[in-house]
């Protein structure tokens, strides 16, 4: 038996990075089903203004690593919304390839897209959530973070520590009322790969629908989870990776490292 996830309370205010197409706009659909009302950032005016459109929300497009952009992403939200009580960190780029190939300038934008730009958001949006007494965060990392990946050092790196700062955070803000989840996807079906350089080309796992991914991530938020992986099997290699990591290194020394 399916039991129906508890909404996110109606009229709540969600700001959700990253939303003008995939994953995020699959996030910002759910949350204004459920009646909030969503604040959508993105890069892609074009794109943002859809996502806006079909969601009742307010757009507002900045570059995350830009860090005057940042603030002025915190500011315009409050200033346009009134407040936020959903922070979704949703937004991130990726590189594929050996370290060594990469550009000088890209470990520098995805570090600052990816680690630092939700870091300084949260630094601005979560003073007045801890004001009230009430708000939530959510922190979209992934598996790669939790493993590693062969070709992704960077970007692994980067989801690792927003790992551990969303994990610091949640120690910190027990009982002020202020909610820190992580959502932990695998392989979304969305252009990312495409855009990182290298496309998808695995059999296994097959990717997700962005929206079965969208509802993870909505029923973190309703339900203040410190923690949720889409698919839910995929706490399988973080768990063998914890209790046995050599083997763990010798599987995926093996089966093959790559996402």
């Amino acid at each position: 038996m399916r039991f129906r996830r508890r909404p996110v309370p109606r009229g709540a205010v969600a700001l959700v990075t990253g939303a003008s197409s995939g994953l995020g706009r699959a996030i910002a659909v759910a949350l204004a089903r459920d009646g909030a009302q969503v604040v959508v950032h993105g890069r892609d005016e074009r794109r943002l203004a859809r996502t806006a459109r079909d969601t009742g929300g307010i757009p507002i497009a900045a570059d995350l690593a830009d860090p005057a952009q940042v603030r002025r992403l915190a500011d315009e939200a409050l200033r346009r919304a009134g407040r936020v009580d959903v922070l979704v960190h949703n937004a991130g780029v990726g590189w594929a390839g050996r370290f060594t190939d990469m550009p000088d300038n890209a470990a520098g934008r995805l570090l600052a897209v990816d680690l630092a730009a939700p870091i300084a958001l949260t630094r601005s949006l979560l003073p007045p959530m801890l004001a009230r007494g009430s708000g939530s965060l959510l922190f979209v990392t992934s598996i790669a973070g939790r493993t590693g990946v062969a070709g992704e050092a960077v970007y692994a790196a980067a989801k690792a520590g927003l790992d551990a700062f969303a994990e610091s955070l949640r120690l910190e803000l027990r009982g002020t009322g202020v909610t820190v989840g992580v959502l932990v996807p695998g392989v979304v079906d969305t252009d990312f790969f495409e855009r990182r350089g290298a496309p998808y080309e695995r059999r296994r796992p097959r990717p997700l629908p962005p929206e079965r991914v969208a509802e993870a991530a909505v029923r973190a938020v309703a339900e203040g989870a410190a923690e949720v992986h889409a698919p839910r099997w995929l706490r399988l290699p973080v768990v063998v990776k914890a209790a046995a990591p050599g083997l763990y290194r010798t599987l995926a020394g093996r089966f093959g490292e790559h996402v």
